[in-house]
């Protein structure tokens, strides 16, 4: 399976445009270019009527393909079927590491669980509506509203507000995002409690593939842990130009030697 970190992934982007807003588009292509590159980028919808005018400037910018899927009738949804189709078509042929699928729509956990069941990454772009059982079926799901937003368009009056950072006193108080963050640094550290952020990272997407700290209002795991008050962080220059590792540990732990 292709990891988060692999930039030479082939990906195909599948874009439900019914179900999303052309305003995430830049700042989703901007999130997808961290996974890989995109070979494929298709939005599907009915683009003879009024409702999708909004993304014909994004699509013409972003060199997005679109696919017309008339409704055949009312109150079924034949985009979800032709963007099911394709992405089966695409994963048989072989060319591709990972699949980004756009939509807050249930009807796509069995294509993200069929997809990874071939050994394929699965990342998903929806807003926080989304069910659950659809981010469960993707390796990383990202919700739209942590992404940076293009500004209004023709369907849209506003863009979302960033989320405000949640402030030490409220972190220590979740419990549940407490213990998930602890747990991860246990699963990953040492004999003396320190673990490499990055590792901690990995291990907290396997468990809730919808975990970010964007969700909290901070741009970087770091900043997250740093917010809480509640760990240690340290920065290790290995020398010979790399980059330097930055490792955590839980302030619980008694104050012994470093990695």
């Amino acid at each position: 399976m292709v990891t988060v970190t692999d930039n030479a992934a082939k990906l195909a982007v599948l874009i439900d445009a019914d179900n999303a807003q052309p305003a995430i588009i830049e700042g989703l292509l901007a999130e997808v270019a961290k996974y890989g590159t995109a070979h494929v980028k298709r939005a599907y919808g009915d683009w003879t009527g009024t409702s999708l005018r909004g993304w014909k400037d994004q699509l013409l910018a972003q060199s997005i393909q679109p696919i017309q899927q008339f409704a055949y009738t009312s109150g079924k949804n034949a985009t979800d079927a032709a963007m099911i189709i394709d992405g089966m078509d695409l994963l048989y042929s072989g060319r591709f590491d990972g699949f980004c699928i756009v939509s807050s729509d249930s009807d796509f956990t069995r294509l993200a669980s069929r997809l990874r069941e071939s050994g394929l990454t699965v990342y998903g772009f929806g807003e926080r509506k989304t069910p659950k059982p659809f981010v469960a079926a993707c390796d990383k799901f990202t919700y739209t509203e942590n992404l940076t937003y293009a500004g209004p368009t023709e369907t849209t009056d506003a863009t979302p507000e960033p989320k405000p950072a949640t402030s030490a006193a409220q972190l220590k108080g979740d419990a549940a995002l407490v213990n998930q963050l602890r747990n991860a640094i246990e699963a990953a550290s040492d004999d003396d409690g320190w673990a490499a952020l990055g590792q901690v990272g990995h291990i907290l997407t396997k468990q809730s593939p919808d975990f970010d700290s964007r969700n909290y209002g901070y741009a970087k795991l770091s900043d997250l842990m740093t917010a809480t008050t509640l760990f240690t962080l340290d920065r290790r220059n290995p020398g010979d130009g790399k980059t330097g590792v930055i490792y955590i540990r839980d302030r619980r732990r008694r104050p012994d030697k470093k990695p």
